[in-house]
């Protein structure tokens, strides 16, 4: 499954069989309030009852994701880095070594082919922050292969409809 997250909206064509694409921006979906309750009291399920329930088990069981958000502070804007926080009922936890560092065990998440549209008015030094988080976050998000693009927002609808379109060669 192909899924798309994205803060805003886009009339993109995709396959509605093989490719889901949310638009966050239209979703309520709380702050995690760090209350664990995903790992203690309902294990693998949120206990904040919003929209956020519907969208991280299908970023679990995705073996491609696009996510495309504006780039603020070198990291993720608000909506999606929301949506990423509440994301972390698919983790156990349990920590594992991977690659001599600790991270949680996964629940049943697919391995991922990741791109990253990070786009807006970004400096170098807020490029490569972001460049080193989706690095970071690659670990722990089960990325088998990731790169990251960036774009002018003038330019993202066609940077988005191209990376889209070639999913099909």
């Amino acid at each position: 499954m192909n899924l798309i997250l994205s803060d805003r909206p886009f009339d993109i064509p995709v396959d509605k069989h093989t490719t889901e694409f949310i638009d966050l921006s239209r979703l309520k979906i709380s702050n995690c309030i760090g209350c664990f309750g995903c790992w203690t009291k309902t294990p693998g399920k949120c206990v904040i009852r919003d929209d956020a329930v519907k969208v991280y088990p299908k970023i679990a069981a995705s073996d491609r994701v696009l996510y495309i958000s504006k780039v603020k502070y070198g990291s993720y804007d608000t909506v999606m880095k929301t949506m990423l926080e509440r994301a972390i009922p698919v983790q156990q936890a349990f920590i594992r070594l991977l690659h001599g560092e600790t991270h949680h065990v996964q629940r049943a998440v697919a391995a991922k082919r990741a791109t990253i549209i990070g786009y807006g008015d970004i400096s170098d030094e807020e490029k490569e922050i972001f460049t080193q988080l989706i690095g970071r976050n690659a670990k722990n998000m089960c990325f088998e292969q990731y790169r990251v693009i960036f774009s002018q927002e003038n330019e993202l609808d066609q940077v988005v409809r191209k990376e889209v379109l070639s999913w099909g060669k």
